[in-house]
C-alpha cells in the first residue's frame, strides 16, 4: 500500500457502522470483522487526542428527507412488497443506532446523514476546519457507497485522504475492489490498518 504519512491532524472517520447497515452480508469482510477494525483504529487515535468521527444515515419516519433522484437500480425480488411493508412500519427502531461493539465516547463527533456522503448537508466540514484537520481516515460500510463519495467529497473540500483498506467491506466483491483499485488510489492514499497503527504508534 501507499500511505506515506499522517498529518499531526488527521482525523479517523467511520462510516455508517449502525445496526442496519452492518447486519446484513458483506465482503470480504463481515459487518462485524469491520466494526472490530474500526475500533482499534479509534481507540489508537482517541488515546492520541485525535478525532474520532461516527457517521450515520437516518430518515425522518415519512422518508421526507431521503433522495429524490431518479435511478436505473433495479428492484431486489419482492422489493415491492418489502416497500409496503416500510410505509406500515418504519425502518427498525434500532437501523441508525451506532453499534455498541465500536465503544462509542462521548467525545467522538457525531454526524448524521441523509445520502450517501458524509460532507452533503451535515456539519463535517465545519467540525473538522474547527479542530485543524487536514487529513482523514476512512473506513465502515460499504466501500462504493458511503465510504467512496464521503472520500470524493473530502477530496473537493481538499483534505488529504487515507483508507483504511481492510477496515471496510460491500455487498458485493466486485463493486468492493473496483473502489479500492481504481478509484481510492486517484484521490488518496491506501493502507491496512496495521499500517496506519503503525504509523500512528511511530509518534510516540
Amino acid at each position: 500500500m501507499a500511505l506515506t504519512t499522517l498529518d499531526p491532524k488527521t482525523a479517523l472517520v467511520l462510516i455508517d457502522l449502525q445496526h442496519g447497515i452492518v447486519a446484513p452480508p458483506s465482503v470480504p469482510l463481515s459487518g462485524a470483522e469491520v466494526v472490530a477494525r474500526g475500533k482499534e483504529l479509534a481507540d489508537a487515535f482517541r488515546s492520541r487526542g485525535l478525532p474520532v468521527v461516527l457517521v450515520n444515515v437516518a430518515f425522518s419516519p415519512d422518508f421526507g428527507d431521503a433522495p429524490k433522484g431518479r435511478d436505473d437500480e433495479e428492484p431486489e425480488p419482492d422489493e415491492d412488497d418489502d416497500e409496503d411493508e416500510d410505509e406500515d412500519e418504519g425502518m427498525p427502531a434500532d437501523f441508525a443506532v451506532i453499534v455498541d461493539e465500536l465503544g462509542a465516547q462521548a467525545t467522538d463527533i457525531r454526524v448524521t446523514k441523509h445520502q450517501w456522503g458524509a460532507f452533503h448537508g451535515t456539519g463535517l466540514d465545519t467540525q473538522l476546519r474547527r479542530r485543524g484537520v487536514t487529513q482523514i481516515v476512512l473506513a465502515g460500510l460499504v466501500t462504493s457507497r458511503g465510504v467512496d463519495t464521503t472520500a470524493r467529497e473530502a477530496y473537493a473540500h481538499n483534505y488529504s485522504v487515507a483508507f483504511a483498506v481492510d477496515a471496510m467491506a460491500d455487498r458485493g466483491i466486485e463493486v468492493h475492489d473496483n473502489a479500492i483499485e481504481r478509484i481510492f488510489p486517484q484521490i488518496g492514499q491506501r493502507a491496512t490498518t496495521a499500517e496506519i497503527l503503525k504509523l500512528l504508534s511511530s509518534w510516540s
